[in-house]
């Protein structure tokens, strides 16, 4: 072996991603401050039943904490692309910090109230909407492209197991002490915060300081995604399922307590969501290998729509958290393989805009979903409920099978091997991406 080739393979084989420390770093961050945001997250309505006694007042801290989710993707993003995207991290871990950190102090010295409560959980939910944008971001910056799935699935492990760890964690820190999830949560931020101050690698490619109006820079990323046939619809159909997700996460809640379910057996049903959710996130990248984008599109949909009429014929909490386990099974795989040729074919420069475009399109469904469902059972209860939920998805899987763009859906391997230069170029920094980035 001569000396030219020594010297270029370890450029051209990039190590694995055990042994990538700055994903390792960013990874490990991010896991462990999810792990705190669960624990706090089921703590805050525990706090607010204590504090006043009233479950509007609960729901009403849950809505303003959620409530970021749909009024700051955009201009998230469009900060994340002007903004050095580290620095964007590293100051909304400081400020989740003492944010959080207030609850915690507050308690301890007995002073906390309502309003109180909902201006940290405004706060907070508007810092983790640009963190989660950075971040996602990022990614493609700190794997090889090779690499992009299989990070994305350790991502999406990370997620599901941090809510599965995270939110019997934060109900028993509860139990000891009302401070003690925040303060664990506050203590989680700060691991995140090091573990960024220690990461090396850039968050983004080289590019010109943007200087114009916001404004334009708030729809670039929409006019960019609109002229992405195959991410366009598969972002509508995310939008579907998760407004169906939401529904069905009531639904299954009202199923098993009235076939007589315990509180206990209900959080188990959903631990059996939790570990699908995780297989499926393991399983990813093998399954992204041997599959094709249709094939997954396709499949995931009428699997979900396969799957929700089955509620109607299992009993107990245990068989319905069986179902929707395996319901659970089939995001990961749907969510890495979209998710990474979404980042792989973006440009660098308005990564974030489109993430942000993508999230408020997917994301705004789950409040949505929220009050359908809980209309539908109101109205018609479960068992009809599921009925119509079960069509609803129906109509999904025969949207995505009948679907031009997802018929004729890319390549993710191509997109992978894509040249950094022809991305570059796609940008168009200085002018409106959307006029000349090509359609897929």
């Amino acid at each position: 072996m001569t000396d030219t080739v020594r010297e270029e393979l370890p450029r051209n084989v990039p190590p694995p991603l055990l042994r990538n420390r700055d994903f390792l770093l960013l990874w490990q961050g991010a896991a462990v401050s999810g792990l705190g945001s669960n624990a706090s997250g089921v703590a805050y309505p525990l706090l607010v039943l204590a504090l006043t006694g009233s479950p509007a007042d609960a729901g009403t801290a849950g809505f303003v904490a959620l409530v970021p989710q749909l009024l700051f993707p955009l201009p998230a993003g469009a900060l994340v692309d002007r903004w050095n995207r580290r620095r964007t991290m590293i100051w909304c871990d400081v400020l989740r910090v003492l944010a959080i950190g207030s609850v915690a102090a507050a308690l301890l010295l007995d002073r906390l109230s309502l309003p109180h409560i909902l201006a940290v959980g405004f706060a907070e939910g508007t810092l983790t909407v640009c963190f989660q944008i950075a971040s996602s971001a990022a990614v493609p910056n700190v794997v090889h492209p090779s690499q992009l799935a299989a990070a994305l699935s350790r991502n999406e492990a990370r997620a599901r197991g941090a809510t599965m760890l995270g939110k019997p964690l934060g109900g028993a820190l509860f139990g000891f002490g009302r401070a003690l999830p925040f303060l664990f949560d506050a203590v989680s931020y700060l691991w995140s915060l090091v573990s960024l101050l220690l990461i090396r690698t850039e968050f983004q490619a080289e590019r010109r300081p943007r200087s114009g109006p916001l404004h334009r820079d708030l729809t670039e990323g929409v006019r960019w995604l609109w002229r992405q046939p195959f991410i366009r619809t598969t972002t509508f159909l995310i939008a579907g399922s998760n407004l169906l997700f939401q529904a069905v996460f009531l639904t299954v809640i009202l199923m098993a307590r009235d076939q007589g379910g315990s509180p206990a057996a209900i959080g188990l049903m959903f631990g059996l969501g939790a570990v699908g959710g995780v297989l499926g996130s393991l399983l990813a990248p093998e399954l992204e290998r041997r599959l094709s984008m249709r094939t997954v599109v396709i499949g995931a949909n009428w699997a979900w729509a396969l799957l929700v009429p089955v509620l109607l014929l299992v009993h107990g909490p245990y068989l319905i958290g069986a179902v929707y386990g395996l319901m659970c099974f089939v995001g990961p795989v749907w969510n890495v393989v979209t998710s990474a040729y979404q980042l792989a074919v973006t440009p660098d420069a308005i990564q974030g805009r489109v993430i942000g475009a993508v999230g408020l399109i997917a994301f705004g469904a789950v409040p949505l979903g929220s009050l359908i469902g809980g209309a539908l059972l109101s109205r018609f209860g479960a068992h009809s409920t599921v009925v119509v939920l079960a069509a609803w998805m129906v109509l999904l899987g025969a949207t995505a099978t009948l679907s031009p763009s997802v018929r004729s859906a890319p390549s993710l391997a191509g997109a992978a091997a894509r040249p950094d230069g022809e991305a570059e170029a796609d940008a168009a920094v200085g002018t409106t991406a959307a006029e000349s980035a090509p359609s897929a």
